[in-house]
């Protein structure tokens, strides 16, 4: 593998990165115009696995944004992602398409008191002629506990 190569294959990771980083902000911020600008014009979203809804991104944008508000604390952490770059061309740091699996942890209101809960994410990324863009996001929540 050459340094150019390298070089190119870091530049994606570190991009798709930032994407996970951006849908994370605009999940918190309840930002439905940052949401919706993450993904390709048919990307998905599931929340279901965390008692929300699937849907075309720019539905679940609405829903979060309106989700959000209930929420004092929304700020949550995505992390230990874990990247896959499926082969393309022989190369395969540099293929269009991204899988990304991470966890996160989110503090958030649970009955009386506040909680934290816990899960995993699955995203997959496409290069697009704007940058790397979202596809679809699953969000599995895999535990809770009240404070």
């Amino acid at each position: 593998m050459t340094q150019r190569v390298d070089l190119a294959a870091l530049r994606d990771r570190l991009a798709v990165d930032d994407l996970i980083s951006g849908y994370a902000a605009a999940v918190d911020d309840g930002d439905r115009s940052a949401y919706r600008a993450l993904f390709t014009p048919d990307g998905r979203a599931d929340h279901r696995g965390a008692g929300g809804i699937e849907g075309p991104a720019a539905a679940v944008a609405d829903w979060l944004a309106e989700t959000a508000d209930r929420f004092p604390v929304r700020p949550h952490l995505i992390v230990n992602r874990r990247f896959h770059f499926p082969s393309a061309g022989g190369f395969p740091e540099r293929g269009d398409l991204a899988e990304v699996r991470a966890d996160y942890v989110s503090p958030l209101p649970h009955g009386a008191g506040e909680g934290v809960a816990g899960g995993r994410c699955a995203f997959t990324a496409l290069r697009t002629d704007d940058g790397w863009r979202l596809r679809s996001v699953v969000v599995e929540e895999r535990w809770r506990r009240p404070h």
